[in-house]
């Protein structure tokens, strides 16, 4: 399989950056794609919404379905997904993308803060996975597939300051462990997809630092990642934790060029996460 025509995927964010990128090019193949978010209007610093978003997945060739909704809120997400199932006659693909992220360190950090993260990138990642399985169940090639790091306890990780949000994108990650173990006789695939270095997205310019973003790979290079995994077999592909220019390797690229904003391949930054 090397094509999403006629899948329909159920995306938790995507109004802009990662999500955006990886919902048009599924819809390059004529895939359906679900967006459940709640950004209606434009920010200052966080340009599109989730109906820009829409536009961009139809004008690419694909079916898109905006659905205002909170990924926190248990009701909204069953309704998201009885009615991406409503409209599109089934489910294949759960995107988990939508994340919160706070870089503040741990004695400064409000609990509001530290709970939001939690709420959206760990509770929000299993709701939604745990609300799609009956219907993947019935896909031909069902795949889960977060946009969370490898679990490394190196200490460096935690002493960079930024141990809530560690926890959060961590407990991601958990989601796939666990998941991938849980359905793997069902032949529903979890795994997880992180970027090497840092990608060009209004999180990096605004919260991590402005000046990353000439150091940054496009958010294109996760998208055709995020392909690859997702046209790959399911019951072959399943518990991993993919690095998307690992993935993109083993599919014949070796010029990634394309994808860099730097001048040269070690000018990049690398990622959180990522020796």
């Amino acid at each position: 399989m090397s094509t999403l025509a006629g899948k329909t995927l159920i995306m938790s964010g995507g109004s802009r950056g990662i999500g955006e990128a990886i919902a048009v090019r599924a819809a390059r193949d004529g895939a359906n794609v679900a967006l459940i978010a709640k950004t209606t209007e434009p920010h200052p610093k966080l340009p599109g919404t989730i109906y820009t978003a829409a536009k961009a997945i139809e004008e690419a060739g694909g079916q898109a379905l905006p659905i205002v909704g909170d990924i926190r809120d248990d009701e909204a997400v069953e309704a998201a997904v009885a009615k991406t199932v409503e409209q599109f006659g089934g489910l294949d693909v759960v995107l988990n993308n939508a994340s919160a992220i706070d870089l503040t360190p741990s004695e400064s950090i409000p609990m509001k803060r530290y709970d939001l993260m939690q709420d959206i990138n760990a509770r929000g990642s299993f709701l939604l996975a745990r609300t799609a399985i009956p219907h993947l169940r019935k896909a031909d090639n069902p795949h889960i597939l977060t946009l969370s790091p490898p679990i490394s306890l190196d200490p460096k990780w935690f002493a960079a300051g930024h141990l809530a949000y560690s926890i959060a994108k961590y407990s991601m990650s958990l989601v796939t462990v666990g998941l991938a173990a849980e359905l793997k006789d069902d032949g529903i695939a979890a795994n997880s997809l992180w970027p090497r270095t840092t990608i060009d997205t209004a999180a990096i310019r605004n919260v991590v630092g402005a000046e990353l973003a000439n150091r940054s790979r496009t958010p294109e290079i996760m998208a055709d990642s995020a392909h690859a995994i997702l046209t790959r077999p399911s019951r072959e592909t399943t518990g991993n934790f993919f690095i998307d220019d690992e993935v993109l390797t083993a599919e014949g690229v070796t010029d990634f060029a394309k994808y860099r904003l730097a001048d040269r391949e070690e000018d990049l930054q690398l990622d959180f996460w990522v020796e």
